[in-house]
């Protein structure tokens, strides 16, 4: 057996034995459960401790860590988004007949988490689980209007803003105004700024505390989302983002 996978598996074995564990497990313990050498199971334990996987008692027994909680809390919360909010998704599409997308910030790049689609010839944006750059995305922008200027420094001051089309915002400090404006009116756009010839409009998904953790946008060709048609696309989705906030907090 290759030695990466093999210790791969021992991170596993370990892994499931301290959850299956009421208490605490020293690494004796851990070693004699998964057959492991003592040396080896310390050594492990260091490195997952050491990354936040596991934690350490004052006792030097080991219980799972936060880290490896709060990984599985966001899975969870991103399959009770999706299933909460799909019936809303549909409406939407039906109602505007253009494509549909949820989708999460994952540091500076926004993650398509669910999408419902008009026709299957029509190809936008067409993978679940597809990354593209937030700061020129419907979505993206959205989500990104929740960040402090700092954490916008953080993100994008050590990167360039590539150009995909002639609209797409490439400075910083323009992005920064931009996103600004968002917070103002409740609603982002996307005006052939990834790619040319779709607009796209999004709105913000809030949880219990009042925290925006995700948005949902519908896109289309520059056909389709006309000037006066744009109005109504940016309230239908503004209602669907508040339903799906409305579900996720009072179950309405």
């Amino acid at each position: 057996m290759d030695n990466t996978i093999q210790v791969v598996d021992r991170v596993f074995e370990i892994l499931e034995y301290l959850s299956i564990s009421d208490t605490p497990r020293g690494p004796t313990e851990v070693a004699k459960a998964t057959g492991m050498h003592k040396s080896t199971v310390y050594r492990l334990l260091s490195a997952m401790c050491k990354n936040g996987y596991v934690e350490k008692t004052d006792a030097g027994t080991y219980y799972i860590g936060i880290k490896l909680v709060d990984i599985i809390s966001h899975h969870i919360n991103s399959l009770e988004l999706q299933t909460e909010a799909r019936p809303f998704l549909n409406d939407l599409r039906a109602e505007l007949g253009l494509i549909v997308h949820l989708g999460v910030l994952n540091g500076d790049e926004v993650v398509y988490i669910e999408k419902m689609d008009m026709s299957a010839n029509l190809r936008i944006y067409n993978q679940i689980g597809l990354r593209v750059p937030a700061y020129c995305s419907s979505l993206g922008k959205c989500l990104l209007s929740c960040l402090s200027g700092d954490e916008l420094d953080y993100l994008f001051s050590r990167q360039k803003l590539k150009k995909y089309t002639p609209n797409t915002i490439t400075s910083l400090k323009e992005l920064k105004n931009h996103l600004r404006g968002i917070r103002v009116i409740g609603y982002s756009m996307d005006n052939e700024e990834y790619v040319t010839g779709i607009k796209c409009i999004a709105a913000p998904i809030f949880d219990y505390r009042g925290e925006m953790i995700a948005a949902v946008s519908a896109s289309g060709p520059i056909a389709q989302m006309t000037e006066e048609r744009t109005q109504a696309v940016i309230e239908a989705v503004k209602q669907c983002a508040k339903s799906i906030s409305r579900r996720l907090c009072f179950g309405e």
